[in-house]
């Protein structure tokens, strides 16, 4: 399989293969958007692959940012990530039920703090589950905690003043990985008082497209990249990725990071800050 190496992606083959090795620690990262009454925490102990635990984006979040899911301090994600059992020689391969979105957040957070042990599984619970394989429920096991030393890595992090003046340096191309009507500013946005429409000079690259089949896999490499080109992008120059609020641009740094790009930076608070700010300029 192309993209099966623990460094970014790898399958159901592969986990179940290596399921019981002691330095790997399993994350279910499931994050439900728009189902009221459903949650990542519930899809969990309802099934979840064995000895996994849960990966709250809510919980392991900026509680001083008044949007949702913002990177936390690193002190605070030190001790988050340590209580489940992460420390720094843990090799961690993350899952969701919920078309990568939670797990490539997950796998963009863990490298956005120095750790690029991570990957991953490529189609989630989903395809675990159709090809049969074993799950558990119930509420998380207790683990041993870990020591996680944080080492931030700025360059994989866009914020408001980096993404304005790129705007007129030009220095990055920008991705922007929502729907086509909200791109467009067709569509309403969830965010009350938010504009429509995107970041001036941003294309559109739904995080779908990059995805394939009803498990939601990568792509191959060259259609993965011919994505990215029918978007207009030069994947040999720099590129940032932004989305409604920093969850499912992760799913196109990935991408980005399987065909050669490897160190994608993401626009964290995108189009949740970008849109309700009166002095981020707006095109559709």
């Amino acid at each position: 399989m192309a993209y099966d190496r623990p460094d970014a992606l790898v399958s159901t083959e592969w986990l179940a293969a290596h399921l019981n090795d002691a330095n790997l620690r399993i994350v279910d990262a499931t994050y439900v958007m728009g189902a009221p009454g459903r949650t990542g925490a519930q899809d969990y102990a309802g099934k979840h692959i064995p000895g996994a635990v849960f990966w709250d984006l809510d919980a392991i979040s900026d509680k001083d940012n008044p949007l949702p899911v913002m990177l936390p301090k690193p002190e605070a994600f030190a001790a988050a990530v340590g209580a489940l059992g992460i420390g720094d020689d843990t090799q961690v391969v993350v899952y969701d039920n919920t078309a990568l979105l939670g797990s490539a957040r997950v796998w963009w957070m863990l490298r956005s703090f120095g750790h690029d042990k991570v990957a991953v599984l490529d189609g989630g619970i989903g395809k675990w589950v159709a090809e049969g394989r074993q799950t558990e429920s119930g509420a998380q096991k207790p683990v041993a905690p870990a020591t996680f030393t944080p080492k931030p890595r700025p360059e994989l992090v866009r914020d408001f003043d980096a993404m304005r003046r790129n705007v007129d340096t030009k220095a990055e191309q920008v991705v922007d990985a929502r729907a086509p009507g909200r791109f467009n500013g067709v569509d309403p946005e969830t965010r009350p008082g938010s504009r429509g429409g995107h970041i001036p000079g941003s294309v559109n690259l739904p995080y779908a497209k990059v995805l394939t089949g009803e498990h939601k896999t990568f792509a191959a490499p060259d259609a993965l990249k011919a994505q990215y080109e029918a978007a207009g992008l030069d994947t040999d120059k720099p590129i940032a990725v932004t989305c409604g609020g920093g969850i499912s641009a992760p799913v196109l740094a990935l991408g980005l990071h399987l065909i050669g790009r490897k160190d994608t930076p993401v626009y964290d608070a995108s189009w949740n800050e970008w849109g309700t700010r009166p002095d981020a300029p707006v095109e559709k």
